[in-house]
């Protein structure tokens, strides 16, 4: 017995060579830069980062971020998901190993007059442990591995995600609430108009026109105003959704000009390998390298697999005699070979199967690098001018509020008509929501770059 596992010992080096394709990562199917030019305006830098604390600068903010990564129950299945594939992963490395197993048994017979006897056994034993020569088990453990790691990176995909919803659903929030605001305040004063003007028709001063147009004015703020309070009590549900459990209201934003001030702006590289380090194609190049060492195992499952097993016996009188001198040993060993001889072409289909699965995983994984290249271009193309738009837009709400100041003067004083102060009143006030979801929009565009640029600058690509 031990001489046959002393045989098994010195095989063990030859279970070293694997059949599998040497994995080169390719070039990248996008350009080696990230874009630049007019639309861009970026300013490279040769260290990105995109650290959270740094960017989400409000407390409440980064309470409810904390709140949703113990909560939340998607970053709960992803963890199960880690903690199934690691088991998975361990499962499939033990075959690397032989399994020993342990037995024993008492039996205690008596027949007639004849004093009873006792015999006791104990075994070890060794079951068809397989010798890899040609990598089999390993290329499977390999893909476990991968497997594994890919399921990893799936988990902070599933997190940075959750981080920019959370943020994103913040930002809204806070403009829901200044367009609220804004709303509330234009229905007031158009309250106040159309009061006027009721008197001013009673008293036969102005055509029932005028009162018209300013109850038009009235009711569509009316209308927003329900519908931004509707809107409010929305961001909020989905808020705590994601979050996972009930929230305080003091972590909300109160309006969008101040929550906007309190999201930084990352970092950005000139070259676009910092996308590698994306979680959604770390994942997808784990999953390359997994169905890479697939190929390894289909091309060893053409070969034969040789086996070995062996038994260790101790028989004696009693648990006491069964080790002592009164106890008798035996040993056995056993090694086979299979070999495939005749599989209709399955074993070959296998390989090309395994080799099919390869090449489709590898187109996934380049259209999932031109996928984070398109998307950090558009967020680049945006921040590259959404400054200009915001500067236009303030400029266009200092204007058409100082044209409707003017316009009612003018109206009081008898130069303007009553429809020329309505339309000052209706341009201030879309300048007003416009310059409100453009706020939301630079601020939105910041959480897309940090999303885009794969979040953490710890976050790494997996090496070549």
């Amino acid at each position: 017995m031990m001489r046959r596992l002393a045989l098994a010992t010195l095989m063990l080096p030859l279970a070293g060579c694997s059949l599998a394709p040497a994995y080169e990562r390719g070039v990248a199917p996008v350009p080696a830069s990230l874009p630049s030019g007019e639309s861009y305006k970026a300013d490279y830098a040769a260290l990105p980062s995109a650290n959270q604390a740094d960017l989400f600068r409000d407390k409440g903010l980064q309470k409810l971020i904390a709140l949703a990564l113990e909560n939340n129950r998607d970053l709960r299945l992803a963890a199960a998901n880690i903690a199934r594939a690691r088991a998975q992963f361990r499962i499939q490395r033990a075959e690397l190993f032989p399994q020993i197993d342990a037995g024993g048994d008492i039996t205690r017979r008596s027949s007639g007059g004849t004093p009873a006897t006792t015999i006791a056994t104990a075994d070890l034993s060794i079951t068809n442990y397989e010798i890899d020569i040609f990598g089999r088990i390993r290329s499977l453990t390999n893909a476990a591995r991968n497997s594994y790691r890919a399921s990893e990176a799936d988990a902070q995909a599933v997190r940075l995600a959750l981080v920019g919803d959370i943020v994103q659903a913040w930002l809204t929030h806070a403009a829901d609430k200044s367009l609220l605001d804004l709303a509330t305040a234009t229905a007031a004063a158009a309250q106040k108009t159309v009061d006027l003007t009721q008197a001013r028709l009673t008293g036969g001063i102005a055509p029932r026109t005028d009162l018209r147009q300013a109850q038009t004015i009235l009711a569509t703020a009316q209308s927003d105003v329900a519908r931004y309070t509707t809107a409010i009590a929305q961001d909020r549900n989905l808020i705590e959704f994601l979050v996972g459990v009930p929230i305080d209201p003091t972590l909300l934003p109160a309006a969008i000009e101040t929550a906007g001030a309190r999201i930084g702006e990352p970092s950005i590289a000139m070259s676009s390998e910092v996308l590698l380090r994306r979680p959604d194609i770390m994942a997808a190049e784990y999953d390359l390298r997994a169905a890479n060492a697939q190929i390894g195992a289909a091309r060893a499952a053409l070969f034969p697999r040789i086996t070995l097993g062996g038994l260790i016996g101790l028989v004696g009188p009693s648990l006491e005699g069964l080790f002592g001198n009164a106890g008798t040993s035996s040993a056995q060993g056993t090694a086979a070979a299979t070999y495939p001889i005749f599989q209709a072409g399955a074993g070959r289909a296998n390989v090309a199967s395994s080799e099919a699965q390869r090449d489709a995983l590898l187109a996934t994984y380049e259209k999932a690098i031109q996928t984070a290249y398109r998307e950090t271009a558009d967020a680049l193309a945006r921040r590259g001018t959404i400054a200009d738009q915001l500067v236009a837009d303030r400029l266009r709400v200092t204007a058409a509020e100082d044209a409707r100041m003017l316009s009612e003067a003018r109206y009081r004083g008898g130069v303007d008509s009553f429809l020329q102060a309505l339309d000052a009143q209706r341009s201030a006030y879309s300048a007003q929501r416009t310059l409100v979801a453009t706020e939301l929009e630079a601020a939105t565009n910041r959480v897309t770059l940090y999303r885009v640029l794969g979040g953490e600058a710890a976050a790494s690509a997996p090496a070549n």
